[in-house]
């Protein structure tokens, strides 16, 4: 199969260079993302993505003469337990760790990816704060930021529910704290005042008693920071209750897991994501590769797919592994992937970053009209 041009570049390089780490043998990347725990969809989506992205760049020879085989480390989305990941990956000696999903995971982690000369490459980490550190020179994200993604979050509430009464609500962890704040900043900036900002516990079952709050306060729009399966409990808690509310969130909503939690009641709910790379008609045939394998693709598989991509492309520019050298090599030119050309800054951030809004419909997402 035909992934994309840049393999052919990859397998004439493995050809005729003779780079720092030398040909034959193998090399083991590391992916951290929650395994178990209640976002463990995600972790799926970052596993399956992986081991495609590995398994084609090893049809087509590896990365520079070595073929790739997966080390997966579970965070289960906890700060302490990420801290240990990543660890162990600087303890493997693994050139490149794709994670951690949660940004309260990958924040503490770069710390240690940093000091021991591992590059990092979030495909989903949102938060400001991970891409911030001038001296951390080693970390990317192939997503957007909580900053620009609250942004577009806040121009649509504002031009699709002016005059609305509106709440926003987050559970605390960074992820969701810092979407609900940054799309607040971005509302009230405009002028738009909540009648209610809260926090919710994670995990918990009943989200009734904040429900009840929402109903007495009349809020016609809420805007949630946090993940979906919050998110789906407290959409069907407000269905219960007679409440018509509008619920909108960022990304964390991109799972079918959420319609499990809500059924029918999770019908018009809104959030906002990159662009979904599973509905462009260039990665049909990639995305039939999954399906035959019986895997549906979705959310963070393809932008975890493009996160090696990425890598193993700096790395044959490179001529090596060595985590300066390929971080190098990631700013200095785009990376042809799955998701399309992706550039990164000075920070490692994505230099062309867009989020569209979707809408969840009949058991599934798609992008609502006339975006651009």
């Amino acid at each position: 199969m035909k992934v994309s041009k840049w393999v052919a570049a990859v397998a004439l390089a493995v050809g005729v260079a003779a780079c720092g780490d030398k040909g034959g043998g193998e090399v083991t990347i590391g992916v951290a993302t929650p395994i178990t725990g209640q976002y463990a969809a995600f972790g799926e989506q970052f596993k399956r993505g992986a081991e495609m992205a590995i398994a084609d760049l090893n049809a087509s020879g590896g990365v520079l003469g070595k073929k790739l085989k997966l080390k997966i480390g579970d965070d289960s989305c906890d700060p302490k337990q990420a801290v240990a990941v990543a660890n162990s990956m600087v303890s493997d000696k693994v050139p490149v760790v794709i994670g951690h999903y949660c940004s309260g995971s990958s924040i503490p982690a770069s710390d240690v990816y940093a000091e021991g000369g591992v590059v990092q490459i979030s495909p989903a980490s949102t938060n400001p704060k991970l891409t911030e550190d001038p001296k951390k020179t080693t970390v990317f994200r192939v997503c957007g930021r909580d900053d620009q993604q609250g942004k577009v979050a806040a121009a649509f509430i504002g031009k699709q529910y002016a005059g609305k009464k509106l709440a926003i609500a987050h559970d605390k962890q960074a992820y969701s704290q810092g979407l609900a704040e940054e799309t607040k900043k971005s509302l009230n900036a405009a002028g738009i005042q909540e009648v209610l900002f809260d926090t919710v516990t994670p995990g918990e079952k009943d989200y009734s008693a904040f429900v009840t709050k929402l109903k007495q306060a009349q809020v016609e729009v809420l805007y949630y920071g946090g993940y979906h399966t919050e998110a789906g409990l407290i959409v069907r808690q407000m269905r219960e209750q007679g409440m018509n509310t509008v619920l909108i969130g960022g990304d964390a909503m991109a799972t079918k897991e959420f319609w499990g939690i809500t059924g029918a009641a999770g019908e018009g709910v809104l959030f906002t994501f990159g662009p979904d790379p599973t509905l462009d008609p260039k990665n049909a045939a990639i995305v039939k590769k999954f399906v035959d394998a019986g895997y549906q693709p979705e959310g963070y598989t393809l932008y975890t797919y493009a996160a090696v991509q990425a890598w193993a492309q700096a790395a044959t520019k490179a001529n090596g592994m060595d985590a300066k050298k390929v971080a190098e090599q990631l700013r200095a030119a785009p990376a042809d992937t799955v998701m399309g050309s992706l550039g990164f800054d000075k920070k490692g951030d994505l230099t062309t970053p867009a989020y569209l809004v979707y809408t969840w419909t009949n058991g599934g997402w798609k992008p609502l009209p006339t975006q651009s």
